[in-house]
């Protein structure tokens, strides 16, 4: 496209967007009129693809239809009655999903890594390919220290800065030329340096080196130049993929639910690797069970423990703390009674003990004190890590744990060693204030961002009736009038994840490298797995509503509709299979396929009266039957007021 054609989209999407900023986030004002009785069954089925998905794809309406709404719902309470092979299929392109957190570790050696290797305390791997990794690494970490000890010699400030490869002049289309098996030995047999003036030399073209070889492969030769962006990186796709392409997509809204609940942040230290094992261990299997055993599963996740320090937490009166050796058989003295200690002193750490209280189980009004998290906090002395930094799991240390009786909550735990941990949890998931807060939350996310009272209410009796079964906890809410009000229909704002998947959903778009979409997220503020506080991301409109954020979503749905975004590719005219020459009549059929036509007369409105501009019509005197610019109209419908809600 011309810089003249760029200019004329801009302009025309500007115009657009100036006009739908007043209306995208506001209350829709001419809902359909037969809401106000009750939505029909087609209202029904959209409200529940909205709500219980990341949007509809091209097809799914008339397939909820065809079966019915409610035993389709009922069909996403139980995924596992799902086939979702073709799912599997694209999964299989990420090795490190499937990885404990050792063998991500020993795969993908963190810097700590390779510094130890650098040193002499841990030997090279016998494997050939992992030690071309690490020998790789090798060199860049020499690097780097030469690069200081350059700088501490010539008085320059240092820099922790990654190392720059240094480019040479050299012919690699011999290489590119290969078939994949022979191009990735030829890779790897090359010497560390040589590797990196491949990969400097081809930054920005490395799918030309990798084309047709295996995940392993792929992976491999990735990890040369960072394996930790390996392991990040395989995770935030599979997030997208299967946000985008499962079929099991209630799983998938509730993966992304209680993840964002008990939050870690991807970008603290050990996490980066413990996070794959965390989402697949911890959350997942528990996503419609009980919620004391998710409760129980994200305390004793290492991933947890690293991100909220409990790992390093230890007792006042502790063993550790008073400096008592251990004995031989793991065995140390009596417990002895407790006195008061400086926490900063004793290395008590509250972080976790607070969180879990606040944002995990009770809230914030949840009727705790500061002297009950504290007792929490004495009750998860010793629940720690093994050797954190090399993938370890969790255990309970004795010699941390704060010995003698603790009180929370007005109840007495008795000193238990790790089971009083357990018997805390177990009384934080049956407290009525947990109950309370786990369902508004939950309201939150699929009703309103002010949920009804009485809906809560009726789902906070199922969580008690029912010993916290989060499924018989969805279905009241699903089976209650107020889900299906009137007023909740397209109501919900969408964070700009769910935006973002719900698009490439009703475009049926096709990717094949996920990595530029995710980049756009960060550009939106939602960096996937990217929220630093235990809150996690908001799910309410206010903090997603500005003019700002709703041009970054019009930027990338038009981007999306292009085909400007690479390794996404659609097909616009599948929603104009005899595409003609009539701007208005285009608009209505793509109403239709991205919106079931569900669009209100101001936005129909908006967009009708920018169809004669050029980047549009694309009508000239010379050819005034030219068809219109679908790309366009379907990039500004996916950017309306409609479509950012759900």
């Amino acid at each position: 496209m011309g810089k003249r054609a760029s200019e004329t989209i801009l302009t025309a999407s500007l115009l657009v967007c100036g006009a739908l900023v007043c209306l995208a986030f506001g209350k829709a004002e001419d809902k359909d009129q037969s809401l106000a009785k009750g939505m029909t069954e087609r209202q029904r089925a959209i409200h529940a693809l909205n709500r219980l998905t990341f949007g509809p794809r091209p097809g799914d309406l008339d397939r909820v239809l065809a079966l019915g709404v409610d035993r389709w719902i009922d069909q996403q309470l139980h995924p596992d009655k799902i086939r979702d092979s073709a799912m599997e299929g694209r999964l299989a392109y990420f090795p490190t999903l499937r990885m404990s957190t050792r063998e991500l570790v020993d795969n993908f050696p963190p810097p700590q890594v390779i510094k130890a290797v650098a040193n002499g305390k841990q030997p090279l791997p016998s494997d050939s390919v992992k030690r071309a990794v690490y020998q790789r690494q090798l060199e860049r970490y020499e690097q780097k220290q030469e690069r200081k000890d350059s700088q501490a010699s010539t008085g320059d400030a240092a820099s922790d800065s990654e190392p720059v490869d240094r480019p040479a002049e050299q012919n690699f289309a011999g290489l590119l030329e290969m078939p994949p098996d022979q191009r990735f030995k030829t890779v790897l047999a090359m010497g560390p340096e040589q590797q990196g003036v491949l990969l400097t030399s081809l930054k920005g073209r490395s799918d030309e080196l990798l084309t047709g070889m295996s995940p392993r492969q792929r992976e491999v030769l990735r990890a040369l130049n960072n394996p930790q962006q390996v392991v990040a990186q395989e995770l935030s796709d599979a997030k997208l993929i299967r946000a985008v392409y499962s079929e099991r997509q209630l799983q998938e809204v509730m993966t992304d639910f209680w993840f964002n609940h008990f939050n870690v942040f991807i970008g603290k230290g050990a996490d980066r690797y413990l996070l794959t094992s965390y989402e697949r261990d911890a959350i997942r299997p528990h996503l419609f069970g009980k919620f004391e055993d998710l409760l129980v599963a994200t305390a004793k996740s290492p991933a947890m423990l690293f991100y909220l320090d409990n790992w390093l937490s230890v007792g006042p009166n502790s063993e550790m703390a008073m400096g008592i050796p251990k004995r031989p058989g793991g065995f140390g003295r009596r417990p002895r009674p407790v006195h008061p200690v400086s926490a900063k002193r004793s290395g008590l750490n509250e972080n976790y003990g607070r969180e879990l209280l606040e944002l995990h189980t009770l809230g914030v009004n949840g009727g705790y004190t500061q002297k009950d998290v504290t007792e929490v906090a004495r009750v998860f002395t010793g629940w720690t890590i093994k050797e954190p930094r090399k993938g370890g799991a969790f255990e309970f240390d004795e010699r941390k744990h704060d010995p003698g009786d603790k009180f929370v909550l007005g109840h007495r735990i008795k000193s238990n060693g790790e089971k009083e941990g357990l018997q805390v949890l177990h009384l934080l998931a049956h407290n009525p204030s947990t109950a309370k807060f786990i369902c508004t939350k939950l309201a939150v996310r699929f009703v309103s961002d002010d949920p009804p009272p009485s809906l809560v209410e009726r789902m906070v009796q199922t969580f008690l009736k029912k010993d916290g079964d989060i499924r018989e906890v969805l279905r009241t809410m699903l089976s209650c009038p107020e889900f299906w009000g009137s007023n909740e229909y397209r109501a919900k704002v969408k964070t700009p994840f769910e935006f973002v998947a719900s698009s490439l959903r009703a475009s049926g778009a096709e990717i094949t490298d996920a990595n530029p979409i995710i980049r756009q997220l960060q550009n939106m503020g939602m960096p996937l797995y990217g929220a630093q506080p235990p809150t996690g991301y908001s799910m309410k409109a206010d903090t997603w509503v500005n003019s700002s954020a709703l041009l970054e979503r019009m930027n990338f749905a038009l981007a999306l509709t292009a085909g400007k975004l690479k390794g996404t590719q659609i097909d616009s005219d599948r929603l104009m299979p005899s595409a003609g020459s009539d701007p208005q009549q285009t608009l209505l059929t793509i109403e239709s396929g991205l919106l079931a036509g569900d669009i209100s007369k101001q936005t129909h409105d908006v967009i009708e009266s920018r169809l004669e501009d050029p980047s549009i019509s694309r009508r000239k005197l010379d050819d005034p039957a030219r068809p219109p610019n679908t790309a366009l109209i379907e990039g500004l419908l996916l950017g309306s007021p409609e479509f950012q809600r759900r």
